[in-house]
């Protein structure tokens, strides 16, 4: 049964990784592209809290949990804790709407795979996953319903994640992740010409810019539980990223384009512009610092609620390669809180006892400044952790479904609002590799 699942999970997630773009947003025109939310669907279904923390789910917001065990008991008999394993994917709908009109964009990406192993007072985890993701198709039109500028652009920035955790204490444990990010990022931009009678000029100038991206940078994390009671236990967490470095290998072409009456674009010629002399062949992004606190209170096996606070050094990013005059950055901060909710942990009859049931909400400013508005972001999120597999062998396994319902962006000042709703799944499995003999 979980082979199966794990065939058919992969499947669907790589074609949906593959097949689209990430996003459909027209605010990952700026910067490197929308920032991907980095945890588990489980942390998003209670919104994007990473605060808790335990031995069966993995939580890729806290290198500290790699560590798996802090008060709670192991989950397997009291002497091995579980390897976690994670893959998950996220189909999206969002609506775009603006005071001229409306319209409709889709996307879906794969999210994570990810690996935990405690190894006694250690945890070691790794995994890939989106960092940030481009795709956007935006046409600026007059008043006379003619196309004034055509925007396009696609691709992003991926991780690759390698982190450990240490357990200074039974209530105290700490992390690291050391993380690689690369990927590239590709915008075209038209300027359409006319004649004097209006008619579209029959050759048009396109330019092609293009960034190669690569570079580290670490996330530090602390993870604190202890029981206020025999039955009430209290979670606090805390984690920092320090500023750090992007390199960018960047090209930029002009070309001479025929655009057809469908919109098709054909390349008759193209001429590489010299960024050597610009200064602007190699240039290095700012990935500003980022730190976030939370604290929960909870039953274990039974119900969770917390909250987190997060704030990015926004409006340190820069990137001189690509600069607009109607855009800046400035911090941004989030606040979420959330929680789950399980019947029966132990229920040996009635299946949705032992569902776990999430729910979470979110307010974010996303540091991006367009045309002097923020852009903001508000969702709800609701989730349930669905056992599979056979309860005497895979008693921690969990199909994961997540649904979050927000908005972001405005309407202001002729910007855009985005309506979205995402549908997020993943299969968070566990198994036991590490056995003590008990028999000679």
């Amino acid at each position: 049964m979980i082979k199966r699942l794990i065939v058919i999970c992969i499947a669907i997630i790589s074609s949906c990784g593959f097949a689209q773009q990430g996003t459909a947003s027209p605010y990952s025109f700026y910067g490197i592209g929308s920032l991907k939310f980095k945890g588990t669907v489980e942390n998003r279904s209670m919104g994007g809290i990473g605060v808790y923390l335990d031995s069966i789910h993995l939580n890729l917001r806290n290198p500290a949990s790699y560590v798996g065990k802090n008060v709670d008991a192991y989950p397997y008999d009291g002497e091995s804790r579980p390897v976690k394993f994670a893959v998950a994917g996220t189909s999206s709908n969002v609506t775009l709407k603006s005071d001229s009109g409306e319209a409709e964009g889709n996307s879906a990406i794969f999210d994570y795979i990810a690996l935990s192993v405690p190894i006694g007072k250690f945890g070691f985890g790794f995994g890939l996953m989106p960092y940030t993701s481009v795709g956007y198709k935006l046409d600026d039109i007059n008043n006379n319903d003619a196309i004034v500028n055509r925007f396009r652009g696609e691709g992003g920035v991926n991780r690759v994640f390698a982190g450990f955790g240490y357990q200074i204490s039974k209530k105290l444990s700490a992390g690291v992740d050391i993380n690689y990010n690369f990927g590239n990022v590709q915008n075209s931009a038209i300027e359409f010409a006319y004649t004097d009678d209006g008619d579209l000029v029959e050759l048009q100038t396109r330019e092609d810019s293009r960034s190669d991206l690569s570079g580290l940078n670490l996330n530090f994390g602390l993870a604190y539980k202890t029981k206020l009671s025999e039955k009430l236990e209290l979670s606090a967490t805390a984690t920092f990223a320090p500023e750090s470095k992007l390199s960018s290998d960047n090209t930029r072409a002009i070309s001479t384009i025929d655009v057809t009456a469908t919109g098709t674009e054909t390349v008759l010629n193209t001429v590489d512009i010299d960024l050597e002399s610009q200064n602007l062949r190699n240039t290095d992004l700012t990935l500003p610092s980022r730190w976030s606190i939370g604290t929960g209170l909870g039953k274990p096996q039974s119900w969770f609620i917390g909250a987190e606070y997060t704030h990015q050094n926004t409006s340190r990013f820069s990137n001189p390669f690509y600069s607009n005059d109607v855009s800046t950055f400035e911090n941004a901060s989030q606040v979420s809180l959330g929680g789950f909710y399980i019947p029966d942990f132990d229920a040996f009859t009635g299946y949705f006892k032992r569902v776990v049931y999430r729910a979470g909400i979110n307010f974010a400013n996303t540091g991006l400044v367009v045309k002097n508005e923020s852009i903001k972001e508000f969702g709800i999120s609701f989730g349930l952790g669905l056992p599979v597999g056979q309860r005497s062998r895979d008693p921690f396994s969990n199909l994961n479904l997540g649904l979050e319902i927000g908005k972001r962006g405005t309407t202001n000042n002729n910007l855009i609002q985005e309506n979205f709703i995402n549908f997020n799944v993943s299969l968070s499995l566990n198994s036991r590799w590490f056995r003590q003999k008990k028999y000679n």
